[in-house]
């Protein structure tokens, strides 16, 4: 069994011998990371159960390290907090190496990866691919082998996306279930924090270390005694949408690639019901067609009035546009989210979890630059309704790359606190091949 140390050596060294910018914000001194791989085998040694003893984690920079400068992705915002959040204290204290901050769009604003002033993130595999975002730097982390973990956010999708584009698992909990004390708000109702791994056994083991209440977190929840799971003594039936409910914005193998998946998925014994998925992708468009947007200026409004030269141009635009909106939009749009809900909420009395593709395509960066927002909107379709409607979600690989881009990527949403069925849904199809070396 590799030690704590010897992990944390191997980290290390192939971060410092990764020659890309842009993955990292910091990485933590040596002798600090290598002190605390030594506590953690000491602690081993002296009988202690550390369940993560041995695995190096990485952390998005909007949460809080005690000690290092939290950015946020924006250096004249940087603080430096005395506590470190919650959910990375968790899983310290379950054996988990800290190695450094990742890079992130900035104010987790973003799915693509390139709105940073430490850099574009670059895709772990697959050159000229956007790394997708907002948890650029983590997802590349894990993906390109520097990491065992990596901790996110998710609002939108950002710990979605950036799984899908670079070929490895994100698990988005249920709101509230994990801790948000100590990470910076990008919109206090949607936060999520998100783990990458390899496999979705890891995603579930991290998941659970870290979920517990929080009183420091306003937006804490306790669990209900059962959680959402299939009936026993049956297959799960999973809701897979009508094909002409699906975009894959222009890539015309979009369609078979996620059909094969589908199929991967249905070859492990689940039930399959189809059903219609424009409700939700009529939530997805309220996310930043209407004024929840406004959320993020309540986040970050002050600084940007006090620093507008200091906020990625994008990143400005977005928030800034904010505005213009009224608190009477805000309730006319929560009402419209409402019903909605009410109109998707009958699908749970059909199908345990519903399968839809991550995201459409993996655009280029060129693509991004060329048209920031337009494909970042594109990036979210079958992502944004997961954090409006209050559901849990895991997304992983199916199959092999195709090309110059990434497997396909299907996502697992089912209602809140339903994690770990949703887990149990994906484990068969085990560690991404892409992962294997197949």
């Amino acid at each position: 069994m590799s030690t704590a140390r010897a992990a944390a050596e191997l980290a290390l060294g192939r971060i410092h011998g990764d020659t890309r910018d842009g993955v990292w914000i910091r990485v933590l001194d040596d002798d600090d990371v290598l002190a605390a791989a030594d506590e953690v085998d000491r602690r081993v040694a002296a009988g202690g159960h550390l369940p993560l003893a041995g695995a190096t984690l990485a952390v998005k920079d909007n949460m809080d390290l005690a000690g290092i400068p939290t950015t946020a992705g924006c250096p004249a915002y940087a603080y430096t907090p005395h506590r470190t959040a919650t959910v990375v204290a968790r899983l310290v204290e379950a054996g988990a190496v800290v190695v450094g901050k990742t890079n992130m769009d900035q104010f987790a604003t973003g799915l693509v990866g390139i709105r940073s002033p430490y850099g574009i993130t670059p895709n772990a595999r697959w050159p000229g691919r956007i790394a997708g975002g907002s948890s650029s730097g983590s997802a590349v982390a894990v993906a390109a082998g520097l990491v065992d973990l990596a901790l996110g956010t998710d609002t939108a999708g950002s710990g979605r996306v950036p799984a899908a584009c670079n070929g490895i698992v994100g698990l988005k909990p249920t709101r509230g279930r994990l801790s948000s004390a100590g990470v910076v708000p990008a919109c206090r109702s949607l936060d999520c924090v998100s783990v990458f791994a390899t496999d979705v056994d890891r995603a579930r083991l991290v998941a659970s270390i870290a979920a517990a209440p929080d009183d420091a977190d306003p937006w804490s929840r306790t669990a209900p005694p059962s959680g959402h799971a299939p009936a026993p003594g049956r297959a799960p039936r999973i809701g897979v949408a009508r094909p002409g409910d699906l975009t894959f914005d222009g890539d015309p193998d979009g369609s078979a690639r996620h059909a094969a998946a589908v199929e991967r998925l249905v070859a492990t014994g689940v039930e399959v019901v189809e059903i219609g998925i424009g409700p939700f992708l009529e939530v997805s468009d309220l996310l930043y067609g209407a004024s929840f947007v406004a959320e993020r200026y309540e986040a970050i409004g002050e600084f940007l009035e006090r620093h507008p030269d200091d906020v990625h141009p994008v990143v400005a635009s977005i928030i800034g546009a904010s505005r213009r909106f009224g608190a009477w939009e805000v309730f006319r749009d929560r009402t419209e989210l409402a019903r909605l809900a009410r109109v998707c909420a009958p699908v749970w009395d059909v199908v345990d979890a519903i399968v839809v593709p991550t995201v459409p395509r993996v655009p280029t960066i060129d693509e991004v630059l060329a048209e920031p927002v337009a494909v970042n909107t594109m990036l979210g379709t079958y992502t944004n309704f997961v954090n409006l409607l209050d559901l849990a979600a895991v997304t992983f690989p199916v199959g092999s790359a195709a090309g110059d881009g990434p497997p396909p990527s299907l996502t697992i949403v089912g209602p809140a606190w339903s994690d770990d069925a949703l887990v149990s849904l994906a484990e068969p199809l085990g560690t991404p091949a892409i992962l294997r070396g197949a």
